[in-house]
C-alpha cells in the first residue's frame, strides 16, 4: 500500500471513529490529517486535502482547539494561521476522555444529584423505587468518575500493565 492510500485509509477509518467517542465525522478527519502531518497545516492545505470548505474547515479547527486536540502555531513571518495535533496517542485518548467526562459524566451526575432531592414520602413505593434507581446511577457514575480520574493521571506503562493483570 502506497503511502497517500495509507493516508486516506487512515483520515478515513479515524473520522468514522471519531463519531463512537463524540464528536462529528469531518472533526475526526481534520483531527486525523494533523496528526499524521509532519508539519503543522493552514486552513487552505486542510481544505485542498479533505476537499471542504472553507467554514467546515474552520468551525472543526475551533471546535477541536475547544476539545484540546488541537493547536494553533504561530511560524515567524508567515500571516496565515497554522494548526498541529498532539502526535502522542496516550495524550489523545486522555484528552478525549477528560471532555467525554467533563461533557457528559459530570451533567448526568449533576442532574442525578438534583433528582436524589425529589420531595415525597420515602416509604411510598413510587418514591422509593425512583431514589433506588436514581441512587444506584449516582454510585455508578461516581465509580466511573473516580476510574476515569485514575486513568488520566496514569502513566500510560502503569494503565498497561495493570490492565494486562486485569484480563490474564
Amino acid at each position: 500500500m502506497k503511502i497517500s492510500e495509507a493516508r486516506q485509509q487512515f483520515i478515513s477509518t479515524w473520522g468514522a471513529m471519531g463519531t463512537h467517542w463524540g464528536i462529528n465525522r469531518t472533526m475526526a478527519q481534520v483531527h486525523a490529517l494533523l496528526m499524521i502531518s509532519p508539519e503543522p497545516l493552514t486552513q487552505d492545505d486542510i481544505m485542498a486535502q479533505l476537499n471542504i470548505s472553507r467554514g467546515n474547515v474552520n468551525m472543526n479547527i475551533r471546535d477541536l482547539i475547544d476539545w484540546g486536540l488541537v493547536d494553533r502555531v504561530l511560524i515567524p513571518g508567515e500571516r496565515k494561521e497554522y494548526f498541529t495535533a498532539e502526535k502522542d496517542i496516550w495524550k489523545v485518548a486522555t484528552q478525549i476522555i477528560k471532555e467525554r467526562k467533563k461533557r457528559e459524566l459530570d451533567p448526568m451526575m449533576k442532574l442525578m444529584d438534583q433528582l436524589s432531592k425529589v420531595e415525597g414520602d420515602k416509604r411510598d413505593k413510587e418514591v422509593k423505587t425512583f431514589l433506588d434507581t436514581i441512587n444506584g446511577i449516582k454510585k455508578f457514575g461516581a465509580h466511573a468518575d473516580d476510574m476515569l480520574d485514575v486513568l488520566v493521571k496514569s502513566d500510560e506503562n502503569w494503565f498497561l500493565s495493570t490492565a494486562l493483570k486485569i484480563f490474564k
